[in-house]
């Protein structure tokens, strides 16, 4: 009788240990098996660096150089110090506007640049266009589509005109620039003869 117990009890056994590993399977969360799985990306410090952002044409979009770059640990965004930047034109003719703030951010997928404190925007003479120049703070920048606001106190100046005003709209292609609030321009005239 003793040898029908164990039988049975070994069974049981065997039975119990199926059921268990079935709710195992069937309770435990799916794994994801592809290779770049894996713990988030840790942050990281970068010194003296340039970056390159490009867009979806494989045409430059931006050039950022600054003395630090910091990507903090859960957060794919970047944070500058006292960058430099290079924002090229998308049509042609035409100059870059170069420049430089107090610090900067780059979202995740490099679309969005916010240049913060003072910022200094340079752009050269060419093909007839006068060289321009735009002091101001806070900049949100849209390099793939070359468009730039702020909210702060704006001064351009190009050639002989000076504008200031109270927020900012504009679009480098285009050149076409909306101050909103608050705006005084000064058109001294041209000295050279026609």
């Amino acid at each position: 009788m003793s040898t029908r117990r164990l039988i049975a009890s070994m069974v049981a056994l065997a039975l119990a240990i199926g059921v268990v590993q079935l709710l195992v399977w069937w309770l435990q969360p799916t794994r994801n098996n592809r290779m770049d799985a894996g713990p988030p990306r840790s942050g990281y410090t970068l010194h003296d660096f340039t970056l390159y952002g490009y867009g979806d044409n494989g045409k430059l979009s931006y050039r950022l150089q600054a003395p630090r770059l910091e990507r903090r640990e859960g957060d794919d965004s970047l944070y500058l110090n006292q960058p430099k930047f290079l924002l090229p034109p998308k049509r042609a003719p035409g100059e870059p506007w170069t420049g430089h703030s107090d610090y900067g951010w780059v979202s995740a997928k490099g679309d969005e640049l916010k240049l913060q404190g003072a910022v200094k925007m340079r752009r050269k003479a060419y093909a007839g266009t006068a060289a321009a120049s735009i002091d101001t703070s806070d900049v949100t920048a849209w390099p793939k589509k070359n468009k730039v606001q702020t909210d702060e106190h704006v001064v351009m100046h190009q050639g002989t005109a000076t504008m200031t005003g109270i927020g900012m709209r504009a679009d480098l292609d285009t050149k076409h620039m909306e101050l909103l609030n608050d705006f005084h321009g000064t058109f001294k005239p041209s000295t050279s003869k026609r």
